[in-house]
């Protein structure tokens, strides 16, 4: 099944080599160029970038409280790999 269009108008480029999209409901889309002059707009949801899960977030709490009581691995000896370049 294809898409239908929803709305269709003609844009100009400004002097800025810009073109502004009406009345869209996403902020931030995939561009891809094609070299017959054709552009496609994919709008994409980014997510916030420095956010952590829940389950990330209890396993690094359980780590640090495995620390603090001390149950810890024996530390690993790279000695071996220091000539290695």
């Amino acid at each position: 099944m294809q898409a239908v269009a929803m709305r269709s108008y003609d844009a100009k480029i400004d002097s800025k080599k810009r073109i502004t999209l009406r009345n869209t409901i996403y902020e931030y889309f995939h561009v891809e160029e094609y070299d017959d002059g054709k552009i496609v707009l994919e709008p994409r949801v980014l997510t916030k970038p420095f956010t952590i899960s829940e389950n990330s977030l209890s396993m690094m709490d359980a780590s640090m409280k495995n620390f603090k009581e001390g149950m810890v691995a024996e530390p690993i000896d790279f000695s071996e790999y220091e000539d290695i370049k």
